[in-house]
């Protein structure tokens, strides 16, 4: 029998589908390393067009990890260099590879995070197409009773793609739309790209200081010191 590792990896998938909304894929990435966790990341075709629109960052299989550094090094403003990433714990599977780890229900992972999920990719979940290996990952959760968070950006949002919501909340998903609040005293769109990607961590039971949480008492917000 083969002897047990002590401590083996298990990493959240994180996958990027080609809705508009990179900057809230990024914070969460950034808020996965900061607190610790592991990373399998799969970034869908579709997506690496969308990212290259909102940030000017080409996403190559080659050169993943020095494109990921520098997507994430990069401020929902647009300003690069704002955070200094640590990306050492991720590990990357092209959206292609149907053989990837994160396709077997044997491979060990703690859920997946889908952020920003497009319509598209929440069709392709709901019913089960498993046409990549995000929309496969993702199946494996549902199978597998793992925490799935789908971080839907869409508006406004038809019948058809609300039914495909309603399937993944029954089969146990947690549906959770982009929508920013402004009770935390938001006052640069970084702050609302954060409140959105802690919403996702909390989801995800993943500790993270990304927001000022509601205490029960009005007023809190305007009365921060910064």
């Amino acid at each position: 029998m083969e002897p047990v590792e002590k401590k083996q990896r298990r990493p959240w998938v994180v996958g990027v589908s080609g809705a508009s909304g990179t900057p809230y894929a990024a914070a969460v990435l950034r808020g996965l390393l900061d607190a610790g966790e592991s990373v399998d990341l799969v970034v869908s075709r579709a997506s690496r067009l969308t990212l290259l629109d909102e940030t000017g960052i080409a996403f190559r299989d080659g050169h993943w990890r020095e494109d990921l550094t520098t997507w994430l090094a990069r401020g929902a403003d647009g300003k690069p260099g704002t955070f200094a990433p640590d990306v050492s714990d991720v590990r990357y599977w092209a959206a292609g590879d149907l053989a990837a780890g994160p396709s077997s229900g044997s491979y060990p992972v703690k859920g997946m995070l889908i952020v920003p999920a497009s319509t598209a990719a929440v069709a392709g979940v709901a019913l089960g197409l498993s046409k990549d290996l995000l929309q496969r990952a993702a199946s494996v959760m549902l199978k597998e009773r793992r925490k799935l968070v789908v971080v839907v950006r869409e508006t406004p949002l038809n019948g058809q793609t609300l039914r495909h919501l309603v399937a993944l909340d029954e089969a146990g998903a947690v549906v959770l739309p982009a929508s920013p609040a402004f009770y935390a005293g938001a006052t640069h769109i970084q702050d609302l790209v954060d409140f959105v990607a802690g919403r996702v961590l909390d989801a995800a039971e993943v500790p993270h200081r990304l927001y000022r949480r509601w205490e029960g008492e009005l007023g809190g917000a305007s009365s921060r010191g910064d």
